[in-house]
């Protein structure tokens, strides 16, 4: 059986060169007559396996040494907890920008644990773009602002890095980490959940500034607390290994690339084919301001909905699979992350022209 062509918001495709070293390996890795799933996370095999993530990870976007790098659970969802729980340290205030479906989350988590500033948002739009800076209303004494620095669901994308006046910035960017350069030391905290554009779901990576440890709430639970993980190599607990160790081959399946500059080459020319397209044809729709669309997530309608279905099981025929849009909103959404292939994105939009001389 052939592959498709798989354009899910997440768990999302992965590399194939990074899919078939897995297969080569799953029965012995190395040598030791194991698989990675069937390895202590205390052995020296797997000590190993997870320091040269971090390194290459490290690597890839310019991690300062005065921040920690932590392979965690739970999810981005998690960490909706997780920061407020970490980096209030006193404090009873955020602040949050709601951007759309996954900055509302994380707003109605932390509210769990703090008063929340909304200090922007689009939501007077239909949250189809990222508020302006001179439109932030900011509070200087708050613990940290928050972001989602690209919105799975919208298909917002923030292309620049909000100036928080010197308290912590800390951003949800599990869609769209590692497709472009980062510059990290902008950030207090970068947490992302894996199953984007990292790897397998199970792994959260949570990237934060030092000198933000260490003060965390007294009832945080260890496994939670940002200063143990750290102190403990991120292994208090057992850490999702097999997710850790694919982790790891797409870091290094990116560095045999050139990195992320030149994946954000990539990026940039996928997003192309499918931008440019929608912009020329009335017959499907891209909802989000031009300047502010993800090059990740890329959410159409089509002018008659009642065509939906038609496109969708016409897709399918073509080997385009995952392409209906979140329940929240409807449309489509195309998902392209790095390890979808430029063919990929190149059939699909064929696929949408053919399906517009047939219907339109």
């Amino acid at each position: 059986m052939s592959r498709v062509y798989n354009f899910s918001a997440g768990p999302a495709v992965l590399p194939e060169p990074v899919l078939k070293q897995a297969a080569e390996e799953m029965l012995d890795w190395h040598g030791s007559g194991m698989s990675v799933m069937e390895m202590s996370h205390r052995g020296k095999e797997f000590i190993a396996i997870h320091a040269q993530a971090e390194a290459d990870l490290r690597e890839l976007l310019a991690i300062p040494a005065d921040y920690k790098v932590l392979f965690l659970q739970g999810g981005a969802a998690g960490q909706f907890a997780v920061v407020p729980m970490n980096l209030l340290r006193g404090k009873s205030a955020a602040d949050y920008v709601n951007t759309g479906y996954w900055s509302k989350k994380a707003i109605g988590e932390a509210k769990r644990y703090c008063k929340v500033n909304v200090a922007a948002s689009s939501q007077d739009a239909n949250f189809t773009y990222a508020p302006k800076q001179d439109k932030w209303q900011l509070d200087l004494n708050a613990a940290y602002v928050h972001i989602t620095s690209n919105e799975t669901i919208g298909g917002v994308e923030f292309h620049w890095i909000p100036d928080t006046q010197g308290v912590p910035l800390v951003t949800d960017a599990s869609s769209h980490i590692l497709s472009r350069p980062m510059d990290v030391s902008r950030y207090g905290l970068i947490y992302a959940g894996a199953q984007k554009n990292i790897g397998p779901a199970g792994l959260t990576i949570v990237i934060v500034r030092e000198e933000l440890i260490g003060q965390a709430s007294p009832t945080t639970p260890a496994v939670f607390d940002y200063k143990v993980q750290a102190e403990a190599d991120s292994m208090h607990n057992t850490p999702p290994t097999y997710a850790v160790y694919i982790a790891g081959l797409v870091f290094q399946w990116l560095k045999n690339l050139g990195g992320l500059k030149k994946m954000e080459e990539i990026n940039i020319a996928k997003a192309k084919l499918v931008y440019g397209y929608l912009d020329q044809t009335e017959f499907y729709h891209s909802p989000v301001a031009r300047e502010d669309r993800s090059r990740m997530n890329i959410p159409f309608t089509l002018r008659n909905s009642a065509l939906d279905d038609a496109f969708l099981k016409e897709a399918k025929s073509h080997a385009l699979t995952q392409l209906k849009g979140h329940r929240s909103v409807g449309g489509m959404r195309a998902s392209i992350y790095n390890a979808m292939p430029i063919d990929g994105v190149k059939t699909l939009v064929e696929f949408m022209r053919e399906f517009e001389r047939k219907h339109g």
